[in-house]
């Protein structure tokens, strides 16, 4: 197994992981809006340990993701900015919501460089149709949060706002995962 299948794999296990947490910790609060609560609402109070912990790691995998392509190509910008993004993650679960400035802080770091890395990703390491739609899907992230930090929720709340950002880059991670997990055996013929 190479080092784009191990990112791969490790970036996948990270958003996969932390998907499901966030699921998990939004239907145990009864009375949690995903249209007017934020994502971060749920790293305070009760239960706030499944996706402090679950955050914590997927920034923790993401890094280790990075580190692996950045055995394959070191003059690549996507694998420096997976890496922030990791570590912005791991900072957002380390410092909650109530923590105040820091917490801001690294989920800004957190959501700019996620859009970063889908439009980097399209120079870099990926060929094909998802070359295309990985920029678009970066360009929704910034697009997104440029609305978010404006106040403009357009009807869906700001936690719904903040999951236009969110979303996009989960769904955006377990593709690239997939296609890094593909890749290697497509170039070796295996």
């Amino acid at each position: 197994m190479g080092n784009l299948t191990k990112s791969g794999i490790l970036l996948f296990l990270g958003a996969f992981q932390f998907s499901l947490m966030l699921l998990i910790s939004e239907a145990m609060r009864p009375t949690y809006s995903v249209h007017s609560n934020y994502i971060s609402d749920l790293g305070v109070g009760q239960y706030s340990y499944i996706f402090n912990y679950s955050i914590v790691i997927l920034g923790i995998l993401a890094i280790m993701s990075a580190l692996l392509l950045l055995m394959e190509d070191r003059r690549s910008i996507l694998p420096y900015t997976i890496i922030i993004v990791g570590l912005g993650a791991a900072g957002v679960g380390i410092f909650p919501e109530n923590t105040g400035n820091p917490h801001v802080y690294f989920s800004e770091i957190t959501f700019i460089f996620s859009g970063i890395s889908a439009i980097a990703a399209s120079f870099s390491f990926v060929r094909g149709p998802f070359r295309i739609i990985s920029p678009f899907i970066g360009i929704l992230i910034i697009l997104s949060i440029i609305l978010y930090a404006e106040g403009d929720f357009y009807g869906i709340g700001v936690g719904g706002m903040e999951r236009m950002i969110v979303y996009p880059t989960l769904l955006w991670a377990l593709i690239f995962s997939g296609y890094l997990m593909g890749v290697e055996k497509n170039i070796r013929g295996n």
